[in-house]
């Protein structure tokens, strides 16, 4: 523990749900639920207005449908996310060389290390300059933890949000955290928390009054020890600036399962592409390609195959994933499929490049070796079912997503259906637009990228230099010392 409220955890409100509402006018004060959109959809982000209607994250997109039948349903445009983000990390990496991303919309900051903070008056101005700066560049808004500790700051940033900031001062935690529940702590999530509760153990003063004794009998002594130390308050850990990752991978979930076996190798296929984008853009590569397949009865089994040194070429993944299909048995449906690669290293082997055709070429052997000839030289490979018109139009035009119309401007997709695809046409500075309709083979409309979400961003290139006045007013305090 540190003698000062040194660091500071940055939490963006809402922060998919949030950037869209900023994107589109017409979205502004309404239920947003981004997410998944098909029968399996999960909700990523929902909007506040959408929280108070019972929806939150994770819960199934058709269970969000029936709590909040009018809001607003949009796939998730990750560019603008990522574009936010690094506008976001960039303001956090000017007050300290000690950042640790946790998210796209989450890290903790080591403001002692930066020489931005030394005590709970300068770690409130920056705060306070922090979350001013994060408006002006991006129209969002941000909440802001600051502790002596990163398990404090981050309680304080949930305890601020909306859009606040929330001080504890050293020598106040065991006061603060007293009366709150035990699953507000890390670590503690359903099965602990209901674990706790029947031994009578339901706030955090449960658990110091408890002792370590009690708490290792309860739950292990590994967690046992560490919940109690939590419990005090105390947590030692440091701000650690690189979080390397330690696997890339892209899964997808299918609205109906997949019976084809073609189109289920022809799935696994295109993710091992997208895997391997997302590897490049990391500038990566990996030793060990897996495959994740969970089938109709919701039981979930992993392949993974080690290569003889690490790549970040498709074909090899594309072909490693495909052998590793090969060992699964997918006959009575497969509801979802990933592809990732771990072992991951800065470098590729130079020689890697022939692994595909050695691959393609062993299994040949092996297919001339143990395969029966087919009757007329080939064998015959049923075809994949094509996509309906519908779910065809749906990937090409996914509701929230951005277009351009040749007449009309910029706009982005309502929803699309019976042919026909459904636009509003306005832009993040604009008022709300109006709602256009066209066939979705309409020459003039095409994809888009995003619009930045401030037409005219404030100059912070000197922040935080000299830091801007607050956007807060007075402070209220309770518990600790909050601004909202």
């Amino acid at each position: 523990m540190r003698p000062a409220p040194t660091i500071l955890h940055l939490d963006m409100d809402a922060f998919y749900a949030s950037a869209e509402q900023a994107a589109k006018p017409s979205l502004r004060g309404k239920a947003v639920v981004v997410g998944g959109l098909g029968p399996r959809g999960v909700v990523a982000t929902a909007s506040y207005e959408a929280r108070r209607l019972g929806v939150h994250s994770a819960m199934p997109t058709a269970q969000a449908r029936r709590l909040a039948p009018n809001a607003a349903y949009l796939v998730p445009r990750f560019s603008l996310y990522r574009t936010v983000s690094d506008q976001v990390m960039e303001l956090l990496g000017r007050l300290s060389p000690l950042v640790e991303p946790l998210s796209l919309d989450e890290a903790f900051v080591d403001l002692e290390a930066g020489g931005t903070a030394d005590d709970s008056a300068s770690a409130r101005a920056t705060g306070e300059g922090l979350r001013t700066a994060i408006h002006a560049v991006t129209g969002l808004s941000g909440s802001v933890g600051l502790a002596g500790s990163k398990m404090l700051a981050k309680i304080a940033s949930e305890e601020a949000k909306p859009d606040g900031l929330l001080l504890i001062e050293p020598g106040t935690e065991r006061e603060l955290l007293a009366p709150m529940s035990v699953r507000i702590l890390p670590g503690v999530g359903p099965a602990t928390g209901d674990h706790l509760r029947r031994a009578g153990m339901t706030t955090v003063h449960d658990l110091a009054e408890a002792g370590e004794a009690e708490l290792v009998r309860l739950v292990g002594k590994a967690h046992g020890h560490g919940l109690y130390r939590m419990a005090l308050g105390l947590d030692d850990r440091l701000v650690v600036a690189e979080r390397d990752a330690k696997s890339v991978s892209v899964e997808d979930t299918f609205d109906v399962d997949l019976h084809d076996r073609v189109r289920v190798r022809a799935e696994v296929e295109r993710l091992a592409v997208r895997c391997v984008e997302r590897l490049r853009a990391a500038d990566r590569s990996g030793r060990t390609v897996v495959l994740k397949v969970r089938r109709y009865d919701f039981s979930t089994l992993t392949r993974s195959e080690t290569l003889r040194g690490p790549t970040d070429d498709p074909t090899v993944v594309r072909e490693a994933a495909g052998r590793l299909l090969e060992s699964v048995d997918t006959t009575g449906g497969v509801r979802l499929l990933g592809v990732g690669v771990t072992g991951l290293a800065d470098y590729t082997q130079e020689d890697l490049f022939a692994q595909a055709a050695d691959a393609r070429e062993l299994a040949q052997r092996a297919q001339e070796h143990s395969s029966p000839p087919v009757e007329g030289g080939e064998e015959s490979v049923p075809e994949p079912e094509p996509d309906s018109a519908e779910l065809l139009a749906a990937r090409r035009w996914p509701a929230g997503h951005d277009v351009h119309h040749e007449e009309h401007g910029h706009g982005w997709v309502q929803g699309s259906g019976v042919g026909r695809v459904t636009v509003r046409f306005e832009e993040p500075w604009s008022a709300p637009g109006r709602v256009l309709t066209f066939r979705v083979d309409d020459p003039l409309l095409r994809p888009a990228d995003p619009l930045p979400l401030v037409r005219d961003a404030a100059d912070y290139s000197s922040w935080p230099a000299s830091l801007p006045k607050s956007r807060s007013g007075a402070d209220s305090s309770g518990g600790g010392e909050s601004s909202p």
